[in-house]
């Protein structure tokens, strides 16, 4: 018995090998108008899992300028779909629609299945697919910026200062999904993300269980001890990146009693980008500990962060 060939299928444009990227889905609109594009493969690589992203696009006539969310999770856990704990998502995926932004939420290889840059390297694929796919996706590709928090903010702060003329940008920006294209951005959020991997060498990390087989997420990342990976470890760093670039505009928001992540973290890239001539703002929250455990002013970061964003992005 032959099998039939679902209709929306076209044999005649296939090729082999196939593309390592998909087109986006199609959309499913809720009773808000907003439109999502959820699960949509934007890079593919033989023996990893094809590499994801959800779209949300508000109601109402595009192209609306875009957000790229980027999740934490020490690079060695985490999922596109979920904020940290103390963030709901309704909070923050609401407060960006509501301020006339698409949200772009990715995932990314994590650290043991691939080591650094492959992360990086994912998040460039991710914003060239968005680009390359802008008009599908009722996106404007001039008006991009990124966010993200913990591992997910030193990806952003990477991602907004490595480009063509950065130290080893071909070795960088690598050439996964859509392969080739623009992956400037016009701002950045980066919520307590690591800025220089040397100075933490040796930083002990809290909180972990007793005899928990954890890995070091630094080692994981960088595929073994920064002491044995010294070269890796500075071109992981995004302090490195500072000097001599012309950044985009910066928010950096740190809690001061961060445990994980040192509070001085965020002043090291603070002090590195005002050097350059960037703008900008670092926001310590007082007391907070890492993912702002024990702050109770999350909806205002939220609310601030997005209005840089809508800002930098004229969103209307």
């Amino acid at each position: 018995m032959t099998q039939s060939h679902p209709a929306e299928l076209d044999l005649a444009d296939m090729t082999w090998p196939p593309p390592p990227y998909q087109p986006p889905v199609a959309p499913v609109t809720d009773e808000h108008g907003v439109r999502r594009f959820e699960g949509v493969t934007y890079a593919t690589t033989p023996g990893y899992r094809p590499r994801l992203l959800d779209v949300q696009v508000p109601s109402g006539e595009g192209p609306f300028p875009a957000v790229v969310w980027i999740h934490g999770g020490g690079w060695l856990d985490g999922d596109r779909r979920y904020p940290p704990p103390t963030v709901p998502a309704a909070l923050l995926h609401g407060s960006v629609l509501a301020a006339g932004l698409a949200l772009v939420s990715i995932d990314y290889r994590h650290s043991l299945e691939a080591p650094f840059p492959a992360q990086l390297h994912d998040v460039k694929a991710a914003i060239r697919y968005v680009r390359r796919f802008a008009d599908v996706l009722g996106i404007d590709p001039d008006r991009l910026a990124v966010w993200g928090e913990s591992a997910g903010g030193h990806l952003a702060a990477l991602a907004g200062l490595v480009g063509p003329g950065s130290e080893d940008a071909e070795a960088l920006e690598g050439a996964h999904g859509v392969g080739t294209g623009e992956t400037g951005v016009r701002a950045v959020v980066d919520w307590y993300g690591v800025s220089d991997l040397v100075a933490l060498a040796g930083h002990p990390l809290p909180g972990m269980p007793a005899g928990a087989e954890f890995p070091d997420p630094y080692d994981a990342l960088l595929g073994g001890a920064e002491a044995e990976r010294p070269a890796l470890a500075r071109a992981a760093s995004p302090v490195t990146y500072a000097k001599g670039s012309t950044p985009p505009p910066f928010l950096l928001v740190h809690g001061t009693r961060d445990g994980l992540v040192p509070f001085s973290q965020s002043e090291a890239l603070a002090e590195a980008l005002t050097g350059a001539g960037g703008e900008v703002t670092l926001r310590p929250v007082e007391g907070a500990d890492h993912i702002f455990l024990g702050s109770p002013d999350i909806p205002e970061i939220v609310s601030e962060s997005v209005a840089f964003l809508a800002r930098h992005l004229d969103a209307s």
